[in-house]
């Protein structure tokens, strides 16, 4: 078993290492065809910790931001405006004495100097270890893994999945426990950051205290999720995959027109910013980097012969929410409204039905199984029918194996069957959702918790409201395992962690049952 990197041992990992501790050998120089001027750079650049994310069997992307004043209000992080050399080593231990790949490359300030290093040339399935270097500042030390090789057998694959981390809500008691799992990568499923101002009961109170829109307002925003000790441990600990809800850039944005007291052009200039400061505080590749208020966020990954996974942008090419409230409303079952939009449902379609693995995971954003208690029911799939419908049907074909999908947004747990007929309790299982809480969104709730089928909605195996948490998942050729992990606290800077409920998917047979 390889044990986390929890938030201890990752703090005592940390960057500030003096140049007298620091070996020539396998650090890279950097190499640059645009002058770098020379000068100074602040101390303490490594406020933001590191991560990786998007594994590939031979690839991972490493991360970075140098920021030794990350609240800076003119969101440069307290950084010169010029491009600054950064080294990155990759070992097989931690103690840096295999390195295996080192290389250099250029924090540039039109990036708010952050680094996204794409390392190939790695083996399959394997653990490493990766650290940065500014001039005489080391950096935090990372953890990462490799996805196994295309149509390698794995015996288990072990992730989670979280969400909603409103920071003045509440601590991330939730990341601190959820750092020490046992894990190959997790998924963010959105509302990374929240845009408003509010300040919260906690001390925690958003930087700038108002609604964001300049990119400067975003980038300090990120900054100031990412200061946090608990959120750093859980990015060091292993690879992430990430993918944006609406809070990054606005409270149910979709598509390109999203704010009926602004024109267009304002609005896209607006998401544009946030875009680019997203990409900037994330483990994504340089190729995705957006451009304007484009960002290709859909993506999909492999893990062997085991299962492939589907990362969803279900805000970016969405079609507006109906104006009615009541999701069985005629707008609601229009077939021209969509929620992927057409290149990327095609995307998804055509890869469900090519792919050969044992399961097929979507990772996305809102809630897909009907529920007819669940408030704003325009903003989730209950809204787009016709889309729900297009899915589920592909979900049926014999050719699409074990379909699951994981889901945030709603600051609940759920548990539920995805069917066809929704009107007709008898109908058959064609997959299953999973449903987590948030990270901190809501703060500390009365914790309501449901185990048994809902009886006017059976297809509803599991409810739980007013815990905070996320969800731990493990994976054989067998079974899906989902164990609702919940803290108890989330107001103070220390809580305990337990298993809610624990609910298994059997390969072969669609339907959630308790674990």
């Amino acid at each position: 078993m390889n044990t986390p990197l929890d938030r201890r041992r990752f703090l005592a990992l940390g960057g500030g290492t003096a140049a007298a501790a620091l070996t020539a050998s396998h650090w890279a120089s950097a190499s640059t065809d645009t002058p770098v001027h020379s000068g100074p750079v602040p101390d303490g650049v490594f406020r933001l910790g590191v991560a990786s994310g998007d594994p590939l069997p031979d690839r991972v992307v490493l991360w970075t931001r140098l920021a030794p004043q990350p609240l800076a209000l003119d969101g440069l992080g307290g950084m010169p405006d010029r491009r600054v050399p950064v080294q990155w080593q990759v070992s097989r231990d931690e103690s840096f004495t295999q390195v295996v790949r080192a290389g250099a490359t250029m924090a540039d300030p039109a990036d708010a100097h952050s680094v996204h290093v794409d390392v190939a040339g790695l083996e399959p399935a394997r653990w490493y270890y990766y650290r940065f270097r500014s001039g005489s500042e080391l950096s935090p030390v990372g953890r990462t893994r490799t996805a196994p090789a295309p149509g390698a057998a794995v015996n288990r694959l072990n992730f989670a999945f979280a969400s909603c981390q409103n920071y003045p809500a509440g601590y991330y008691t939730a990341h601190a426990n959820l750092a020490r799992e046992d894990l190959d990568v997790a998924f963010h499923l959105g509302d990374y950051i929240y845009e408003g101002g509010g300040q919260g009961k906690l001390g925690r109170g958003h930087v700038p205290n108002h609604e964001i829109r300049s990119l400067a307002d975003y980038r300090v925003r990120h900054a100031q999720y990412r200061t946090d000790d608990n959120l750093q441990a859980v990015h060091a600990a292993f690879p992430w995959v990430v993918t944006w809800d609406d809070h990054e850039v606005e409270n149910n944005w979709a598509g390109d027109d999203s704010d009926p007291d602004s024109p267009v052009e304002e609005f896209l200039a607006r998401r544009a910013r946030a875009f680019k400061a997203y990409w900037e505080h994330m483990p994504i590749r340089a190729n995705r980097a957006p451009q304007g208020p484009h960002m290709t966020l859909y993506r999909g990954f492999t893990f062997g012969a085991l299962a492939t996974f589907s990362v969803l942008d279900t805000r970016q090419y969405r079609s507006d929410q109906v104006a009615c409230k009541q999701a069985d409303c005629a707008d609601a079952f229009d077939p021209a409204r969509t929620m992927l939009g057409d290149e990327q449902e095609s995307w998804l379609f055509a890869r469900l039905r090519e792919s050969r693995t044992r399961w097929n995971v979507l990772a996305q954003q809102v809630p897909l199984f009907e529920d007819p208690n669940v408030g704003q029911p325009s903003d989730k799939w209950e809204g787009y029918r016709a889309s729900r419908a297009r899915l589920l049907d592909v979900f049926a074909e014999e050719r699409v194996g074990n379909p699951v999908v994981l889901t945030g947004d709603v600051h609940k747990n759920f548990a539920a069957d995805l069917k066809l007929d929704w009107d007709d309790p008898a109908a058959p299982a064609v997959g299953s959702e999973f449903v987590g809480t948030s990270i901190s969104s809501g703060g500390d709730g009365t914790s309501v918790t449901r185990y048994d089928p809902d009886p006017a909605n059976p297809h509803i195996k599991f409810e739980n409201s007013g815990d905070r948490g996320y969800v731990r998942l493990s994976m054989s050729d067998v079974e899906l395992r989902a164990d609702y992990r919940v803290v108890d606290t989330v107001e103070r800077p220390e809580s305990g962690v337990r298993t809610l409920a624990s609910f298994k998917v059997e390969a072969g047979t669609p339907g959630i049952r308790r674990g």
